[in-house]
This record gives C-alpha cells, structure tokens and sequence, in this order.
C-alpha cells in the first residue's frame, strides 16, 4: 500500500562526492531537488539520529476525534487512523529507523496504539491455518532486510514487511497533508509482505516490481503469490507521477477469483516563494481502478449470475503553505464505487473482522458501495518535527455505513462469535459522518 512513501535516501542528501580514487559516483536518487512538499513524503530535512551504521526515528501520533452522530459506544467505522469518538488516544507510538552497513540494509518499526488492532483485523489471511499470523506481526509496521548494489544509480532487494505505495498517501500520518484519507487511500493496502527489488536506471527514476503474500495480507489467500510494479518518476522538483500495477488472487479459498488494480498520481508544486505570505502551493491528484473476475463475478458486463465487481476512485488535494512553512492549508476530498464492497473496511459491528464477516453488512457479489467524502486541514508546524492539526472531514455513503449515535456495540458489550447476529438489537448505521479531529504528530 513500495515505500509508502518513505524514500531510500534523505530527502536533502546531495549527490555523491567523487570516490578516493577519482572516480565520480552516481549521483542519489531524487536528491537533485527538495522534494519535501510532496503529500506523502516528510518534511524533515535534518536526521538528529543519524549514525554510519544506523538511522533511528521515533514516531508519535496521537488524536482526539469527535464524532457529531456521538456514538454511546466510542467506535468509529470506516477509518484506519481513528478508531474512537470522544477520547484522546494514541494511534501510534513506531520505533525503529535504518540500519545500513557495506551494502547490508535493514529497516524495523513497531506499531502500538490503535494501529495494532486496527490494522491486522482487516487482513482475513491469519484464518488460513495455524500460527496467528496476526498476533505475530500486530506490533510490527515494517521490518525487512537487503542488500544494495552500487550498480546504474542503485539497486536494492529488500525481503520482509514493507510499506505500500498505492493510494500515495502514507501509513504514517506526519508525512501526508491530510489525516483522514479519502477512500482511494483507506481502502487500497498500507503493507505488503515479500520481496521488492527497487531499481534506479537514473536518479529521476524508480522501478520498483514486487512478489508478496497478498493484498495487504500476512498470508496467502490461496496457492498464488500477489504481483505487483510500481514506477516513481520525478523529472524536476516541481512534478511527480507514480503508477501501481496490482495482480493476485486475494478471496480467501477462492483461487478462481482474480484481482487487478491499477493506481496512478500525479503531483504539482505550481508556486515556490520564499519570504511571501503564501510561500508554496501544490496539489495532488490521484485516480484507481479495478476489479475481480472469476469465482462467480466479473470485470464488467455483469449478469446475475456473474455481477460486475469492480472498484473505481479518485481523490484530489490542494495545498499552501504560509509563513515560512509554519503553516499549512489543505482542501481536498474524493469519491468511489465498489460493487461487492470487496476493498471496503468492514464495520467493526459487534467484534467483526475481515474473516468472520457480519449479516449486517454483507459484502456478498453485487452488493453496492458508492461514498464521496470532502476534508479541511490546518497544520500549525513549529518546527519540522512538530505538527498541530485540526481537521474537519465529511464523508457519505449510498448505504448506511458510519456509527451512528447507538453504535455498533451491543448492549453489555460484545455477545457470540465475532460479527454474529444478536437477537432484537441491530447497530445503529448511517449514511453520512462528520467529525472533528485535534491531532499532534511528533517525529524525530
């Protein structure tokens, strides 16, 4: 859901001096310009935890949603940054950072806070066999090794957990321009788990192809591995285009079903005055589709007996900044279809996950999804490591979705199985949300 959107080298890193010998080196990848007004991409310039050998980060996100439908049970739906209304919590605490040695390389970062259960129960794969698969990577955002070889303007293969690229925007919310993505984002995967071979012909351009267990999946969902290729391409400090191809088969034990998707963005910085009011705009465009065929649904033309399933999205985003970056403004919003509802998270209605499922929200084929959402940031950034964010967000969807004010808990809290019908209750569903969000995000 691939770095999503964490680059291979500093953002201000300036090319390479020339070898002991003499010999001039390439230069590094996209180190030509200051890339750091990307959505999706830090901001920081300076690494205080910077040693030869390794490259610490700390990352703490934490937020106070409210919630206007104010749910009696505090649950939030439809959302993988925040999960409760009405309560300061905290998202996420990631430690960790780089390590990098004679080629060797290495990146862990751990996820606690809501992130750890948030994330792992919309993967369905861990039912698939023994183990728990998402007990033993809950606490884990990113860990993978590899190596790099000084070959064009670097090659790496790295094998492990890894971000995702597709949605652009990022799995941590300090790096991207809103904090609530639209569903292009939400809905598209946040990790991959494989290998990845990142290949830099120039320091403009990435070719980044990928084999992993799935879509967004600790496992495999059935005997094929998910395909995937991204290309990142930044020809000037003005402009980046990115483009994800996806192939797999990710319905749990149905391996007739085939899943594509294709995910493209497009992102300008049309003003750069330093010293002015307004002294950087930019905005960034993102636009996703496909579908699943086989297995009883299909791409397009769809019958009864074979509905259309597909997915088709966009989401744009317009920035500025202000007084010498400390502050920020961004508009923006998105829409989507989704017949089968197969990339739509799943209400969390009485304990339900991806692999149990809920009668109160079926996700069977043919079963209709359409939500449009719009948001207003403000970013107070005293410094680069530093962020104050107020957010407003408005989201609808063409059937009742978000926690309304009875929730999606039964009465005495969770009863049966995960997901199962409880007699004379039924959660409290609606067709539209608006809330409020104060956040502070700290990164060093």
């Amino acid at each position: 859901m691939s770095i999503r959107v964490r680059l291979v080298v500093p953002f201000m890193a300036l090319a390479r001096l020339a070898s002991a010998d003499g010999d001039a080196k390439p230069a590094e990848p996209f180190a030509f310009a200051d890339f750091t007004w990307l959505n999706g991409n830090s901001r920081e310039t300076e690494t205080p935890l910077d040693t030869p050998v390794f490259t610490g980060q700390l990352s703490i996100d934490t937020n106070y949603t409210y919630s206007f439908a104010r749910p009696i049970d505090h649950t939030l739906v439809g959302s993988t940054t925040s999960g409760r209304h009405g309560e300061i919590q905290l998202s996420d605490l990631a430690v960790g950072g780089d390590f990098h040695w004679k080629g060797a390389r290495g990146r862990v970062m751990t996820q606690f806070g809501l992130y750890s259960t948030m994330q792992p129960r919309n993967d369905s794969s861990p039912s698939r066999g023994q183990w728990n698969l998402a007990d033993a990577y809950r606490y884990l955002s990113e860990a993978y090794g590899g190596y790099h070889w000084d070959v064009l303007h670097g090659i790496n293969v790295d094998v492990g957990l890894f971000m995702s690229y597709v949605g652009l925007c990022s799995y941590y919310d300090f790096e991207n321009w809103v904090y609530q993505e639209s569903y292009v984002s939400a809905n598209t995967p946040w990790f991959f788990q494989g290998a990845r071979i990142q290949i830099f012909p120039t320091d403009k351009l990435k070719i980044e192809p990928w084999l992993v267990n799935g879509w967004q999946s600790y496992g495999t969902f059935n005997e094929m591995p998910g395909l995937g290729l991204q290309v990142l391409w930044r020809p000037t400090g003005w402009f980046s285009v990115l483009s994800n191809s996806y192939f797999g088969s990710d319905a749990l034990g149905d391996s007739a079903r085939k899943r594509y998707h294709s995910d493209n963005s497009v992102q300008v910085k049309y003003d750069d005055s330093p010293g002015e009011l307004i002294d950087r705009a930019a905005f960034s465009i993102t636009v996703d589709f496909g579908c699943e065929s086989g297995g009883g649904v299909s791409c397009s033309g769809g019958s009864a007996t074979s509905p259309s399933q597909y997915f088709a999205g966009f989401m744009a985003y317009h920035r500025v900044w202000l007084d010498h970056d400390r502050f920020g403004v961004t508009v923006g919003g998105g829409a989507m279809t989704n017949p089968g509802r197969y990339l739509v998270l799943l209400p969390p209605i009485n304990g339900a996950t991806a692999t149990s499922g809920t009668p109160y929200f079926t996700t069977n084929p043919g079963d209709k999804f359409r939500g449009w959402d719009s948001s207003l940031t403000l970013d107070y950034m005293p410094s680069q490591f530093v962020t104050w964010r107020l957010e407003y967000n408005h989201r609808e969807a063409s059937v009742p979705y978000f926690a309304g004010h009875g929730g999606v808990t039964p009465p005495g809290g969770n009863q049966g199985s995960p997901g199962s019908v409880v007699d004379g209750w039924t959660p409290d569903l609606q067709k539209t949300e608006n809330r409020m969000q104060a956040v502070l995000m700290v990164r060093i």
